[in-house]
């Protein structure tokens, strides 16, 4: 997935709204009216979401254009999440290295000299 793709998926899912037009999406493909129900707006708003959503490639809609539901398209997600593993695994391998470290500092022997005595009053 290119840079500019990247990008416009994850602005897409910026908007909490996107957010929740996926989720639903994700259970099944549905009409803008029936995506629209439930928020407080008109489908002409819904319809706008749905826009950048089809623009970053995260939705499609049939040629029926009587009815035209939503889809979708999940490998969208599979690509954008593929990306966010591998910086997690990187991140887990120096964090793994990381803890190595501090363990080796933990079980380092002390030093067994004794430290000179602090002075408290003038010499």
């Amino acid at each position: 997935m290119a840079h500019d793709e990247l990008s416009r998926v994850f602005a897409a899912l910026a908007d909490p709204t996107r957010r929740d037009v996926v989720a639903r999406l994700a259970v099944g493909d549905a009409t803008v009216g029936e995506l629209a129900s439930p928020y407080g707006m008109s489908v002409q708003a819904v319809s706008k979401h749905l826009k950048v959503l089809e623009d970053a490639g995260l939705v499609s809609r049939t040629g029926d254009s009587h009815r035209r539901p939503c889809h979708l398209e999940a490998e969208v997600l599979g690509l954008m999440t593929g990306w966010a593993e591998r910086y997690r695994r990187e991140a887990e391998t120096r964090f793994a290295r990381l803890d190595g470290l501090l363990a080796d500092l933990d079980t380092t022997p002390k030093s067994t000299k004794n430290p000179k005595p602090r002075r408290t009053g003038p010499s």
